[in-house]
């Protein structure tokens, strides 16, 4: 395995168990939601709409441990991507569409992270396909 998707399993790991944090912080106290995220709107966060948002961001997590554990698995590899490219959808939406996120550390944080994770996936992927599978022995026998 190349270098580089070493350090990209080390980064899918750690952004994976950063996630599984903040998944118990939705659960916790819902607060953490309108005090980080959704600072444009707070009152629209209740204690349903985060623990829907822990649920998301807990799947988030556990596909991303996943790929880290076995990131030659390219339909698992890309449902990580998926999972980055979705957030990152969510997160422009709430502060350009939406108006329910502002600029503030906690939505950029999100941002960056999921913008890097989309580009070192991408870089990635051309390592991926690098990794040639073993060749198969057209000779085997058929019963």
């Amino acid at each position: 395995m190349s270098r580089f998707l070493a350090v990209l399993r080390s980064w899918l790991m750690m952004v994976s168990i950063i996630a599984a944090g903040n998944t118990l912080q939705s659960f916790r106290d819902h607060s953490f939601l309108s005090d980080k995220l959704y600072t444009g709107r707070p009152s629209q966060v209740n204690g349903l709409q985060a623990r829907t948002f822990g649920i998301w961001t807990l799947l988030s997590s556990l596909i991303r441990c996943a790929c880290a554990i076995d990131i030659q698995n390219k339909t698992l590899y890309h449902i990580t991507l998926c999972t980055f490219i979705m957030a990152l959808a969510h997160f422009v939406s709430e502060v350009w569409i939406y108006h329910t996120a502002l600029m503030t550390i906690g939505v950029m944080a999100p941002l960056m992270v999921a913008s890097f994770s989309i580009l070192g996936m991408l870089i990635g992927y051309q390592y991926l396909e690098a990794v040639q599978e073993p060749p198969t022995s057209t000779n085997k026998k058929r019963n």
